[in-house]
């Protein structure tokens, strides 16, 4: 496995979010670190430190200036990710986006539309799409349920589980899948297990996971339980984003580790 850098933006900054908090109210936000480094910052140094597949995430509007400045510091270097649609994914791409990230566009309502899926491999290719799964379990299901899909900023429950079945179907129009355990998210907690465990099982394509993580021992755990094809992202706990684990030490675990 290797470890994926982040760049969440929000207002045009680039920040650090509790996943769960992106409710739409400025009040409920529950922020952990704002960077007075801009996106171009981050993204330069990611492809000094050759740091490749990383996401910039674009949560909410006045993203998007930001997002182009840093898709162009490094180019073919990072995936960008929030309200890419058919219509604007090609200016990503040709400001230097290897792939584009795509969830709440693929939902008609609460069901995924395999059209919209097609639609949206045919413009951009297979090759450079991303379906994004981040997911939740519902409370009435209990600790041992399914895991859904959520779209809308995290906020709203699709009707797509996290199974075999369906990510076998997916992974047939697209290059790789990205997962934000959204209950961790941001959080510092440690990483979902069984989460991680499952994608490792089931997904025949790569996938990185999100969520949680919060030192190397949890790029150990995932390169473990993901059987070695789960690709992790650690955002709030480097120092980089205010927390206390060692974005330089974790730059050399990878270089150490990658797909070993």
């Amino acid at each position: 496995m290797v470890f994926r850098p982040c760049i969440d933006l929000h207002a045009g900054k680039v920040k650090q979010i509790v996943g769960s908090s992106l409710t739409g109210s400025d009040a409920a936000l529950v922020t952990n670190f704002e960077a007075t480094m801009s996106a171009e910052d981050f993204a330069k140094m990611y492809k000094t430190d050759d740091l490749k597949g990383g996401h910039v995430i674009m949560l909410g509007g006045g993203c998007e200036e930001a997002a182009l400045k840093a898709l162009r510091a490094y180019p073919q270097g990072l995936q960008v990710g929030g309200g890419i649609t058919p219509q604007n994914a090609q200016k990503f791409l040709e400001a230097g986006a290897s792939h584009v990230i795509v969830t709440s566009f693929l939902f008609n309502g609460s069901t995924l539309d395999w059209a919209r899926l097609k639609e949206m491999e045919i413009t951009v290719g297979k090759e450079r799409l991303v379906v994004d799964l981040s997911c939740r379990r519902k409370a009435s299901d209990g600790p041992e349920g399914p895991y859904y899909v959520v779209k809308d900023k995290w906020q709203t429950y699709t009707d797509f589980a996290i199974t075999r079945e369906n990510v076998n179907r997916l992974s047939m129009h697209c290059d790789e899948f990205l997962v934000h355990g959204v209950d961790v998210e941001g959080k510092q907690v440690g990483i979902m297990e069984d989460l991680v465990t499952l994608l490792g099982d089931i997904s025949p394509i790569p996938v990185t996971y999100a969520g949680g993580a919060r030192s190397i021992e949890d790029l150990e755990r995932v390169t473990e339980l993901g059987k070695n094809k789960v690709d992790l992202t650690i955002g709030s706990a480097l120092d980089i984003f205010g927390g206390a684990l060692s974005y330089t030490d974790v730059v050399e675990w990878d270089k150490r580790n990658a797909y070993i």
